[in-house]
Formats: structure tokens, sequence, C-alpha cells
């Protein structure tokens, strides 16, 4: 995936959504936030900031904000509507082995008994369905990666889904798109979601299976290209 984009400091972030940044020249703006979590480590005032602008004249914040660049000098991807781009991205290049053999993608597909919408739906030649919840990791503590940043109710609710799907006898995937360049393995969260743990804990042991890919990124002048490349361990208990 290639984004152009544009530097600036970040002031601060707040009602979720916002976000106020200095550009190079000295003047401050207001950006949108496309992240819904908690963005502890990744919303640190004097980090750098790299954003895309939008051509549609009618939004409001024209700018949107996609990358950070920590004191750490790690990358971080905070866009989380990017997630989803580059796991499909990723699938059609074959880049995750996991995934190699399906003949059919198809996206944002109704199920489950809580009334969900399953990522990515794949099917192999055989005709077996691959159901595949992707989730955003960017959390980054003591040099580990945790999922959620925040207590999740609908992640709690997708992995409910994904336990039932295997149980019906189908494939099931939670897929961390981790998008923090400090980050080398993904694990639960315990301490902030207790009730995410337990059940990630269970459908980890009826079947559900677990993987992680962390991006690259590389900046290029005004583009910066990010790839999930490299799999990485998820450590359950």
């Amino acid at each position: 995936m290639k984004i152009s984009v544009k530097k600036a400091t970040l002031i601060k972030r707040y009602k979720r959504f916002l976000a106020d940044v200095t550009l190079p020249n000295g003047d401050e703006i207001t950006m949108h936030c496309a992240n819904t979590g908690a963005m502890t480590g990744c919303a640190t005032p004097n980090d750098t900031v790299w954003y895309s602008t939008s051509d549609n004249v009618k939004r409001k914040y024209p700018n949107s904000w996609e990358f950070s660049i920590t004191q750490q000098n790690h990358w971080i991807c905070v866009n989380t509507i990017r997630a989803n781009h580059l796991v499909e991205e990723a699938i059609a290049q074959n880049l995750i082995s996991d995934f190699s053999g399906h003949t059919n993608l198809r996206r944002e597909v109704k199920y489950g008994e809580e009334n969900s919408k399953i990522d990515f739906l794949l099917k192999d030649k055989n005709g077996v369905n691959t159901y595949i919840e992707v989730k955003s990791a960017t959390l980054l503590e003591d040099e580990k990666g945790y999922f959620p940043d925040a207590v999740t109710t609908r992640g709690q609710k997708h992995l409910r889904e994904l336990i039932s799907m295997v149980e019906s006898g189908e494939r099931a995937i939670l897929f961390f798109a981790v998008l923090h360049s400090g980050i080398r393995s993904v694990q639960p969260a315990k301490h902030i979601d207790p009730k995410y743990t337990a059940l990630l804990e269970e459908a980890y042991q009826k079947g559900v299976e677990l993987i992680a890919y962390g991006a690259n990124f590389q900046l290029n002048g005004a583009e910066c290209t990010v790839e999930l490349r490299n799999k990485i361990p998820v450590n359950v208990t």
C-alpha cells in the first residue's frame, strides 16, 4: 500500500476523532483521526505525524492522520481503517501462506447469531470457508505487544462468533495486523480487558487460529509504503 503523506508535529489528540498538529511553517491545523481506541503510546505530544489529504471538498477536516514516528523512532499506523486494506492486499499478493489456495474473497459478510459481519470470507477450491476477523494492534508496553488497548465489547462478540464458526465445522481466524514497528509479539491485554483475554484463550483452545503479521514501513519522499510481511508470534498464555 502506498500513501501520499505530509509531515507535521503532534500537539494533541482529543474527542477521539480529532488531532491538532503544527505544520513545518508553524501553522496549526486540526485533522481527522480514524482511530476509536485509546491509542496508548501512539499519540504523544511532539511525535512526528504523517498525514494524507482528501480531495473531497465536502469533508470538514480534509486531512487524515495516517502515521506517527515516536521519539523512540518507532513507526505506527494510527489509521485503523488501513488494517483491512493491508490484509486484503497481502492475501491478493500471496504474502500470507496461511491463506494460500483460496479461490474467492468476500468482504463484510453477514454471519453468526449476534448480527455480525466478518471482515473477510475466503473459500478454497474445495469449497471450504475461512472466516477472518482482523484486529489492528498498536499497543507496546515493556517491549511486548498487546490487544486490545481498551475494553472492547465488540471484540468480545467477535470472539464468540468465531468460536461458533469453529464449532459448526468451519475454519475461523483472528488476524492481528501489527501496525507498530516496535512490536515483536502479540498477546491479550489481560490488565486492560480480562473478559476479552478469557474469551481469546477459550477461542484458541476450541480451534480458532491466531495469526499475526507485522508491518514494514518505508518512506520515499512524500510517499509511504506499508506492507504486511513478517509473521510474528501470538502468545496466548
